[in-house]
């Protein structure tokens, strides 16, 4: 989710992608209050644009109540089914119609994750996934996942830590299904992509 702010502050993008990371890296943890007047004096910025970022990131649901979001499993269940629907279905229309180019770039995502370090790996992860996700051709359907991933890549997170097992395979044998314009197989072996992803985040996770 793009975020604009109103002033164009440097001290607001530096609050906001300092919190954002923070939140995202871990460093910040599920549940935690956030004093503006700590957070201001670790960023190095004053209290008003702290604020600001704040409030920008609970509209993108990472902080709520000035408390970094701390997911139910209730939550994780109901994002996780949204998600499969659409990445299923993207993966149907990206064997029909992802042009070559694109392909190319799911390729060389998926080159990407297997080595590299661990903040690499997670974005080259997220982009092979978000190149599907794109080839749904629904503004609307992409829209909404945007919403939930937010919060989701979070644990999505925890399956690069704890070195999920067969989660380069499965990205290839998805790849090799859309190269080969298989998009029944594709969608098939997302879905259960996805079921196993959920499964090692809620194993993994110590939300509950």
């Amino acid at each position: 989710m793009q975020v604009v702010n109103p002033n164009n502050s440097n001290a607001y993008r530096l609050a906001y992608e300092s919190i954002r990371n923070m939140i995202i890296s871990g460093e910040l943890n599920g549940g935690i209050k956030l004093v503006e007047e700590r957070l201001a004096e670790k960023i190095g910025v004053s209290r008003t644009p702290v604020r600001e970022a704040i409030r920008h990131l609970e509209q993108e649901g990472l902080i709520k109540n000035k408390r970094v979001y701390k997911p139910t499993k209730e939550d994780l269940l109901y994002s996780s089914e949204l998600i499969t629907l659409i990445e299923s279905y993207a993966a149907k229309k990206a064997a029909e119609n992802m042009t070559k180019e694109k392909l190319s770039q799911l390729k060389q995502a998926l080159k990407e994750s297997k080595k590299g370090t661990f903040d690499e790996i997670v974005s080259v992860n997220m982009k092979f996934h978000e190149l599907i996700i794109a080839e749904c051709n629904n503004p609307v359907m992409i829209e909404e996942i945007q919403k939930v991933n937010t919060v989701y890549n979070l644990y999505r997170r925890l399956l690069i830590k704890n070195k999920r097992p067969l989660l380069y395979e499965e990205h290839q044998e998805i790849y090799e299904a859309i190269a080969s314009k298989n998009g029944d197989l594709a969608s098939e072996l997302m879905r259960k992509h996805l079921k196993l992803d959920l499964k090692y985040m809620l194993r993994y996770s110590n939300i509950f």
